[in-house]
């Protein structure tokens, strides 16, 4: 599966704290294996978003099953993360 990054998640990862990074980075890579992995939820309301947790963090991102890649657009606290 391909992995297509939103232009402001480069940013987001930027800001991130080292350990929380080295994990987003972990779990990003896990998706190009598996794009629902245990763990991620769908979110309610959308035919192709999920989410993956990781700590106080989320990875909110779609899946294309025609094109085989998963899109990801937020990556950022709980608390900012739906927005």
């Amino acid at each position: 599966m391909n992995i297509d990054f939103h232009p402001d998640v480069v940013k987001q990862l930027q800001r991130l704290p080292r350990a929380e990074f080295e994990t987003a980075l972990h779990r990003i890579i896990e998706l190009s294996h598996d794009p629902r992995p245990q763990g991620a939820k769908k979110l309610v309301g959308s035919t192709n978003d999920w989410r993956i947790r990781f700590g106080q963090y989320r990875i909110v991102y779609s899946i294309d099953d025609q094109t085989d890649t998963a899109t990801i657009y937020v990556v950022a606290k709980r608390s900012e993360a739906y927005r």
